[in-house]
């Protein structure tokens, strides 16, 4: 991961200015700069997205973007999930450009260069700007941890991993085959 170090918290006016080149989220008004994802976390990204998109489609229920798609938390913060979801009601939210404000759901897959952010700093970030549901979606062992957000940040709903069945408190009716989002 490689920083620049502001003396002054960077914006959302300067984080528009970055090369399209390279891909960089803002967090607390810090630049961050992205790695190109490797081919597992690619597939398992493709593999939900696709299945989400199919059950949230079919019912009319909003959309669902992939990355990268900026999300506009606040002035000094600009994140780029893995996968978001609106629902319909929110579609205010989805501009042009970007999403200005926090999505219904989330998820991050987890890779050695953004795990410990996924799992630390953007979990509280998620749970400050009102993200209802978070996942967190793990390679090593394959897993997937469903977040309900409570009044004290986000609770783990539960841990799901070969064999069982992914089911989502926003989304209901939603089930999805962990082994089939893993499944080479």
């Amino acid at each position: 991961m490689v920083r620049k170090k502001p003396e002054l918290k960077l914006t959302v006016e300067d984080y528009m200015a970055t090369s399209d080149d390279e891909r960089w989220e803002l967090l607390d008004g810090e630049l961050i700069r992205l790695h190109t994802p490797g081919t597992l976390h690619q597939m398992i990204l493709v593999k939900l997205g696709c299945r989400m998109s199919e059950f949230i489609d079919s019912r009319g229920l909003g959309k669902v973007f992939a990355a990268p798609t900026d999300v506009v938390l606040s002035n000094t913060d600009v994140v780029e999930p893995d996968l978001l979801f609106v629902f319909t009601e929110r579609q205010d939210i989805i501009t042009h450009a970007n999403i200005q404000g926090a999505p219904d759901l989330i998820v991050e897959i987890l890779s050695s260069g953004t795990a410990e952010r996924d799992q630390g700093y953007k979990r509280e970030l998620y749970a400050r700007y009102g993200v209802k549901e978070y996942w967190i979606v793990g390679t090593d062992p394959d897993a997937v941890s469903v977040l309900l957000l409570q009044d004290n940040g986000y609770e783990v709903v539960e841990t799901l991993g070969a064999g069982e069945t992914l089911k989502s408190p926003t989304l209901s009716g939603l089930s999805i085959d962990v082994d089939d989002i893993f499944a080479p």
